[in-house]
């Protein structure tokens, strides 16, 4: 129990619920715990009911494998989208992520997960067949890998490089390195490194 014998068994219970989502330690699932059973019925019907239908009606886009309540998400279903260009994700949220800079014309693609031998995360958990799927047509000629710059995130996009390669398709990472405001003697080696591996000519 995260909470003391003498609370409502009810409440002990959704405390211990709101633990289970990332990022929300013991005193924060109390926090939220209370802050829920003080909301006047009509909200917490309606954050209830918020839960429920989001569980019931989002489900992954039948193309990129975002997340969507249609058919199709709103990227892949706009005509203004560059086709060609597919930007390869670990989960929805880095979607979300490339869309706030506005810079990005292409399309993406949602693995739901990196390759992770040690968390029994294999090839064929993630959506990798939808992906070689995409490729059939001839329309895309370049793939972008934006997983993570972490030990599963390489080996994902190392892995994934080596099936797309014989397909013809052009595979590229993104370039990583030193963040604006960075400095140099706080950055850690694998950074640096990327860094200079990434340099620009000025």
């Amino acid at each position: 129990m995260i909470m003391a014998d003498s609370n409502a068994l009810a409440l002990t219970v959704l405390a211990e619920h709101f633990a289970k989502l990332p990022g929300i330690g013991m005193k924060s699932a109390q926090r939220l715990a209370y802050h829920v059973v003080s909301m006047p019925d009509s909200e917490a019907r309606a954050f209830a009911d918020a839960i429920i239908t989001a569980h019931k009606t989002v489900h992954e886009c039948s193309v990129c494998c975002n997340l969507t309540d249609k058919t199709l998400c709103p990227i892949c279903g706009s005509d203004r989208r560059d086709r060609s260009v597919i930007c390869v994700v670990e989960s929805p949220k880095d979607v979300t992520a490339f869309e706030r800079t506005k810079e990005y014309k292409g399309v993406y693609h949602v693995l739901h997960g990196l390759i992770s031998p040690i968390d029994n995360v294999m090839p064929e958990s993630l959506r990798i067949k939808q992906l070689l799927a995409r490729l059939q047509d001839g329309t895309v000629k370049e793939v972008i890998m934006a997983t993570n710059p972490t030990v599963e995130g390489e080996a994902t996009a190392m892995y994934l490089s080596r099936m797309l390669k014989p397909l013809g398709v052009k595979v590229t990472r993104l370039a990583f390195g030193l963040p604006m405001g960075a400095v140099l003697e706080f950055a850690d080696e694998v950074t640096l490194y990327k860094a200079l591996e990434n340099r620009n000519e000025i």
